[in-house]
């Protein structure tokens, strides 16, 4: 009698592939756009002068 039985392992590997599979679906759905679609392009803050001196 083992520690974990094969079921445990068994589910840990479809769980893996499953999201494995997700993960590369759903950042593919974005290759086609300009900017790659999942990050936004990055923009600064508009810059505030302190005036508490």
């Amino acid at each position: 009698m083992g520690l974990f039985k094969a079921d445990l392992y068994r589910s840990f590997a479809i769980g893996f592939v499953l999201g494995a599979a997700a993960l590369v679906a759903g950042t593919s759905a974005f290759a086609d756009e300009p900017q790659g679609g999942i990050v936004a392009a990055a923009q600064a803050a508009p810059v505030v002068v302190d005036h508490t001196r």
